[in-house]
């Protein structure tokens, strides 16, 4: 879970940064956002690659996690999978193979990387990932899942590149839309969520990522635990 592949669990294994922080207000704000409609299945997307969605859905996942949750990401991304490289875990089986092979999540999940957090890796890539995703098989694995967990997050292909995260997201309670501070132009995140839309999506939120904050932004953070600390050597 290093940086050293391109991806870094921030959450896990800086749990006291300010983006872990970050990433703990999200969690704070799908609690107002789901006051009348809770929203237990949460569908993380970007405009377009490279964003950070995958990023994002795992840390979400693993904050959810870390308040107690019992959380499980799926790794629905069946073209470019990511997931089993943010959390350093093989993918030789994973949700492809529940969905061909009739095979029940708990058979390929994987379960200890964080407590409370269950991950399903995409498995092998299949050649006609839409028509997977859209089957009747994932539409029935939602409801099973949400029977075992408290929270289920989906990482999907960005939505303005293939149609697989439009046919997810019509099947969640919300959907977090992840855009690239500084390089998502404003007509290209509109475009995704009106694609969203369309699909009748309902999206709880958007994540503007990659946001850099000049050093005297974080005067907050840093105050607080420092007078955190403080009190914990008085103790």
């Amino acid at each position: 879970m290093s940086k050293a592949n391109g991806y870094e669990l921030i959450t896990h294994k800086h749990p006291r940064s300010p983006v872990a922080e970050a990433y703990r207000v999200l969690r704070t704000n799908l609690g107002f956002s789901g006051l009348d409609r809770p929203c237990r299945s949460i569908l993380v997307t970007s405009a377009g690659p490279e964003d950070g969605k995958s990023t994002t859905a795992a840390n979400l996942a693993v904050v959810l996690a870390q308040a107690g949750n019992k959380v499980i990401l799926v790794d629905c991304d069946l073209r470019k999978p990511t997931q089993h490289r943010i959390f350093e875990v093989e993918n030789h089986r994973g949700l492809t193979n529940c969905l061909l092979q009739n095979l029940d999540p708990a058979e390929v999940s994987k379960n200890g990387l964080v407590e409370n957090l269950t991950l399903v890796t995409s498995g092998p890539i299949p050649p006609n990932p839409a028509e997977l995703l859209g089957s009747g098989r994932v539409r029935a694995l939602w409801p099973a899942l949400l029977e075992r967990f408290d929270y289920l997050i989906i990482d999907s292909p960005p939505v303005l590149a293939v149609t697989d995260a439009a046919l997810l997201a019509a099947q969640v309670d919300g959907v977090i839309l992840v855009i690239r501070a500084a390089t998502t132009r404003v007509e290209i995140a509109q475009e995704a969520r009106d694609q969203l839309l369309k699909a009748n999506a309902r999206i709880i939120g958007v994540v503007l990522n990659q946001v850099k904050m000049p050093a005297r932004d974080y005067h907050y953070y840093y105050y607080y635990h420092r007078r955190e600390k403080e009190e914990e050597v008085r103790l």
